[in-house]
């Protein structure tokens, strides 16, 4: 298995980042750290000392001195299980329908945390949304196979994947359409000067002065939006009135404005459209195409805004027949193998999760490093920047970092030395505090955590304020 420090350097080798500020990485701990036969523990150390040391080498090309990051293991992989509390209650974030079903020649994972995707998997299964009880489901299923429903459920727009083993999902032409892929990409999509940067100093945070527009809604992209704004970025969380959100929006709203902005009428495009004018950064995690529909696209805000940074996030990534389907972390886990190996690692046969959603998690930070570092680049040479990240290629990635022997047998760590408590629009917010620690100006999120339409869909008058 790959040190800690080799990981950290192929990402930044692969982030196109100066070398030399590796020298300034601490990295502590070792896998196993939660329990699982993967490198959980690698993979959140890895993908958040990037992302800190990122944005770090972007304040240093603004005129400041380099700082030390230091990132454990262990606090790593409790920031990225995604814990937290409000008033003193963990949140239940699993809806009773998602989770794994048994079928005629499999299983099949199921993801129903959101009305519509629950209903419509229901009646799929012919279940009436109204009275049907997890063990209709339960029925109703076993009479299915399993990747009959998935192709199902893909042709209605709903999320569900049938389980497969490595070897299964290697062979699929997804399975080889992301192994063929890097990482992530970070393109120049559009011409344009280095746009020039508000100054930065010696006690600021590295990215204070930087604006962040985060379309995102679930977790890998608000995550990344989070982990910027502890990094000092102004970062404007966009949702939607007419969508639902899931309780983790408490926790990954932290140091976020959030508005509201309407994107199916002409008056919310041109507000978006306004916002866009003055950000740095254009986060989006919609399904394939569906920025663009509405014309936000990368190349459109590009010439609209030359010098810009887009991140695009998706399930599967942009190529192979899977390019367009929607999916979460879960899903993807299934799909991929992972949960195959789990359940073969622990000796049981059952199919199991990772102890986190990993692919999440570690596909947030690489957004926050591939935004930092696409502005490194526009600083050094200009142009319009596209940066892409899937959790399928992350899947890919953590598949590579090596299995843990005996990583299925360690005690789940308890998160209670790593918790911080803040007031929030949503209660007390208690959650953990941010996995690096930056020696000069240490990562924060002055902002509380606030529902979505709390703030007006306007940029602050002073950066940081």
């Amino acid at each position: 298995m790959a040190t800690s420090e080799e990981v950290l350097a192929g990402l930044w080798q692969l982030a196109g980042l100066p070398a030399e500020a590796l020298a300034f990485a601490r990295l502590t701990g070792a896998d196993p750290v939660l329990p699982s036969s993967f490198a959980v523990g690698l993979a959140a150390q890895a993908s958040i000392a990037a992302a800190a040391l990122a944005a770090c080498e972007l304040g240093h090309r603004r005129g400041v001195a380099r700082q030390e990051v230091a990132v454990d293991t262990l606090h790593a992989a409790l920031d990225c299980t995604g814990w937290f509390s409000l008033d003193g209650r963990v949140p239940e974030l699993w809806d009773t329908f998602s989770g794994m079903y048994r079928c005629v020649d499999g299983w099949v994972r199921i993801h129903a945390n959101f009305k519509h995707h629950r209903e419509g998997a229901l009646r799929l299964m012919q279940l009436d949304p109204a009275t049907a009880t997890r063990a209709d489901a339960e029925a109703a299923m076993a009479g299915w196979r399993a990747r009959d429903f998935e192709d199902a459920a893909a042709a209605q727009g709903l999320v569900a994947t049938a389980l497969r083993r490595f070897d299964e999902w290697d062979a699929s032409p997804q399975g080889q359409a992301v192994a063929a892929q890097p990482l992530f990409t970070i393109e120049r999509i559009g011409e344009a000067p280095p746009r020039a940067l508000p100054p930065l100093r010696e006690h600021q945070r590295p990215l204070e002065g930087l604006r962040v527009l985060d379309l995102t809604r679930i977790l890998a992209g608000p995550v990344g939006g989070r982990a910027l704004a502890a990094y000092g970025a102004d970062v404007m969380l966009v949702n939607s009135p007419n969508l639902p959100n899931i309780e983790s929006i408490a926790d990954t709203s932290r140091g976020k404005l959030s508005t509201h902005v309407d994107l199916c009428t002409g008056e919310g495009r041109a507000v978006l459209r306004g916002l866009a004018a003055d950000a740095h950064v254009f986060v989006q995690g919609y399904r394939p195409g569906g920025i663009a529909a509405l014309g936000f696209g990368p190349e459109a805000l590009a010439r609209e805004r030359p010098g810009i940074v887009c991140v695009s996030l998706t399930a599967y990534g942009t190529q192979g027949p899977w390019a367009g389907r929607r999916g979460f972390d879960s899903l993807v886990q299934t799909a991929m193998g992972f949960n195959h190996a789990e359940g073969e690692a622990a000796g049981d046969g059952k199919p199991r999760p990772m102890p986190m959603q990993i692919l999440d998690e570690a596909s947030g930070y690489l957004i926050a490093l591939g935004a930092a570092a696409a502005l490194w680049r526009q600083q050094q040479e200009g142009g319009s920047w596209h940066v892409q990240v899937s959790l399928a290629q992350t899947g890919q990635w953590l598949r590579g970092l090596g299995r843990v022997p005996g990583g299925l047998s360690i005690a789940r760590a308890g998160v209670e030395p790593y918790v911080e408590t803040s007031a929030s629009g949503f209660g007390e917010l208690a959650a953990l505090r941010h996995g690096a620690q930056l020696s000069r100006t240490p990562a924060a999120w002055p902002r509380p955590s606030m529902p979505p339409g709390s703030h007006p869909p306007v940029w602050p008058a002073v950066a940081g304020g």
